[in-house]
């Protein structure tokens, strides 16, 4: 077998390519003014690169991609402007507007993330639309992965996305952090889609790999941007629930990339400067008098990271707060949560009935999780055939390896050959 001599390089801007490419993109966008022009100019900078990166890196690559995405940008509409003179006065002005917009000193591209997450969640913008936009653009979902996370149909997914990027066009949507005065309308929906960016790196939808730290990374940078921004106690409470979360990161798997459940994690290996953080975010949050949503999820994952172990975690206030979460959050994936925590403090059949509840009503029987925790509580009661019959339903909903390689070895234990995918 002969070597590629241009493997490396490849390898190279492919980890430049996920660890940069949703900040060029975005800072394209403010840029250009148009997602469109700013993925292709995206995509045609990092083709540029495999000739221009091998004889080595620029200084700041990012910037470099900027520039050049940019000036590719600017190409393109010269070669349509051929066809459409009215094209022709686009690319004039974006040439005029600055020689070089992204030396490395701009301290507004940090923030260019962050504009175009309030950019994708413009009220005027369909809900399910803004969810879509922002997980796309801002952190590269493909549609399939979005379709599987809301369980809709990648069709669907992206006409969305097609339907929100017109409407910003025709309507001159701003790119740019709102006004305080408009920032509380529109804060719910960009902290559910940072908690989604976040989650989708904790946990990935699929794939080979359980997490996508660019990712989580990427959430908790914009977390810390909004706390600055807005110290308004949910915004406190979300990035406390992302760091605490985040704090338990390398336990979470083996050496080998195999699943840890929480309660068999090695709690040596969490992170006890992410849980300093996020205690203190915490208190900070829960001390305002409003005690939202984010801010609860994160007092439960509070009373985790201050146990010792399994054992010793006080499931009797981790369920008291699952109740109050209830009363102002209510949601079947809150309701199975509760019944997780309420199996751990009373026994596994009380979890049991509660999740049968769920089903009966309809409800979470495509979201995989739910089928797993109940699998787990019908293991410990000793149901195996009920058991397997779970375990099965989860491996069928999976398409993420590393959870799907961990039922198989679960219905092993259980005597069953995992069904042949």
């Amino acid at each position: 077998m002969t070597s590629d001599p241009a493997r490396p390089l490849r390898d190279t801007i492919e980890a430049v390519y996920r660890s940069e490419s949703r900040r060029v993109l975005a800072t394209l966008i403010r840029l250009l003014g148009d997602f469109e022009l700013a993925e292709e100019g995206l995509h045609e900078a990092f083709a540029a690169a495999l000739d221009a990166w091998r004889t080595g890196l620029p200084e700041n690559p990012r910037a470099w991609l900027v520039s050049t995405g940019r000036f590719k940008a600017i190409d393109v509409l010269r070669r349509r402007a051929r066809f459409d003179a009215s094209i022709a006065s686009m690319a004039l002005e974006y040439e005029a507007a600055q020689a070089d917009p992204c030396d490395g000193r701009d301290e507004s591209v940090a923030d260019d993330p962050l504009r175009l997450i309030f950019t994708c969640c413009h009220p005027a913008l369909p809900a399910d639309a803004q969810v879509a936009l922002t997980l796309r653009e801002v952190c590269g979902l493909t549609t399939e992965e979005i379709a599987r996370a809301f369980l809709v149909g990648p069709p669907t997914v992206a006409q969305r996305i097609v339907r929100a990027k017109a409407k910003i066009r025709e309507a001159g949507i701003p790119y740019e952090v709102p006004a305080a005065a408009e920032l509380h309308e529109r804060l719910e929906t960009v902290l559910r889609v940072v908690y989604l960016v976040f989650n989708e790196g904790y946990a990935a939808s699929s794939g080979r790999d359980l997490t996508r730290a660019e990712l989580s990374d990427e959430a908790i940078r914009l977390g810390r941007l909004l706390c600055d921004l807005l110290p308004d106690p949910e915004v406190q409470g979300l990035l406390a629930l992302m760091l605490l979360t985040e704090s338990r990161r390398h336990a979470r798997t083996t050496a080998l990339g195999e699943i840890v459940l929480l309660e068999q994690q090695d709690r040596s290996l969490w992170d006890r400067a992410l849980i300093a953080q996020g205690l203190h975010l915490v208190e900070r949050a829960l001390s305002q008098g409003h005690v939202g949503a984010y801010a609860l999820q994160a007092a439960i994952a509070a009373v985790h990271a201050e146990a010792r172990d399994a054992a010793s975690t006080d499931w009797s206030q981790i369920v008291a707060l699952y109740d109050v979460l209830l009363s102002c959050a209510p949601s079947p994936v809150i309701e199975l949560n509760r019944a997780a925590a309420l199996a751990m403090r009373d026994g596994p059949a009380a979890g049991v009935a509660l999740i049968d509840g769920i089903f009966e009503r309809g409800e979470l029987a495509e979201y995989g999780p739910a089928h797993v925790a109940r699998a787990e509580l019908l293991r410990r009661l000793g149901r195996v055939a009920e058991a397997r019959i779970a375990f099965r339903r989860a491996l069928d909903l999976s398409r993420l390896e590393p959870e799907r390689r961990f039922l198989a070895h679960r219905l092993q234990t259980l005597g069953e050959d995992p069904p042949a995918h």
